[in-house]
């Protein structure tokens, strides 16, 4: 099926999202914060917002557009994220957001869609942009353009400034879909196997919520405020269940990261990055 190339510069209609810190703790719950990480789970110390929490106000205004483009949704994954914090993102609030589709790539075997979004306050500054790279496994080669060329991030050959190693619970996705991506891909055994996986696999903004998390206590020294842009590409499914190992090399301002399965030994985020103000 043919993406269609026409659909570069549909835009959404404003999405209002309105939030408290209910929402704020239970996406960080699902990108697998832990007790000893109170300042993100008690309204009592704020809570402190996660950085990565920018995709879930963006989530709806995003895949409102995607099916302007067209593509077979049984091969829909997520090819890469990235977001630019212009100002802290607030533990409760109203946000506004419109996306716009910047981009439709044939790959070839497969093709890719790029939607950007920018998320404004109740005052109508401007909070935060997310740009989503989506790919369509089942299509391409329909005759539409090449993708530009992508910033290539590669680790440092020295040993990692810092290391984490968390293990994943079996629940993590069926948790993390609480906070807006009901994909069945992420929790429904037939859906998955129909989409060429074994089981339901974890959503890849969830491990890009596991980076984030990562990249907040050990690069910015648990000051979400100090993060100014997180982006990485997904390469490789994660399962619920599996072990994370995330490291990280300070370069300056940024901090180059590496993420891998433990138990394969493979990379589902490569390209990763966080840029520090």
């Amino acid at each position: 099926m043919a993406l269609d190339v026409k659909a570069v510069g549909k835009k959404s209609a404003e999405k209002v999202f309105e939030y408290d810190w209910k929402r704020v703790v239970l996406y960080a719950l699902g990108v697998g914060a832990r007790v000893d990480e109170l300042d993100f789970l008690y309204e009592g110390r704020g809570p402190k917002v996660l950085p990565t929490f920018a995709v879930i106000p963006a989530f709806e205004s995003s895949f409102e557009v995607i099916p302007a483009a067209g593509g077979n949704i049984f091969g829909l994954v997520h090819g890469a994220q990235s977001v630019k914090i212009h100002k802290p993102i607030a533990p409760s609030g109203k946000l506004t957001t419109v996306s716009e589709i910047k981009g439709v790539y044939d790959l070839r075997k497969m093709a890719s869609l790029v939607v950007g979004t920018e998320t404004r306050d109740a005052k109508g500054e401007l909070v935060f942009e997310t740009e989503w790279n989506i790919i369509f496994r089942l299509d391409g080669n329909f005759d539409g353009p090449p993708p530009p060329p992508t910033e290539h991030v590669r680790p440092s050959d020295r040993a990692p400034d810092w290391r984490r190693e968390e293990t994943t619970t079996r629940e993590q996705a069926l948790l993390y879909r609480l906070s807006g991506d009901l994909n069945p891909l992420h929790a429904d055994p037939n859906f998955a196997k129909a989409s060429g996986f074994d089981r339901p696999i974890l959503h890849g903004l969830c491990t890009f919520g596991h980076m984030g998390r990562a990249a907040v206590i050990h690069a910015a020294g648990g000051d979400p405020t100090k993060i100014a842009a997180i982006g990485g590409q997904f390469r490789k499914p994660v399962l619920p269940g599996d072990t994370l190992v995330t490291e990280g090399w300070q370069e300056g301002k940024r901090c180059v990261m590496r993420v891998t399965v433990k138990e394969r030994d493979e990379a589902p985020i490569q390209n990763a990055y966080v840029d520090l103000v």
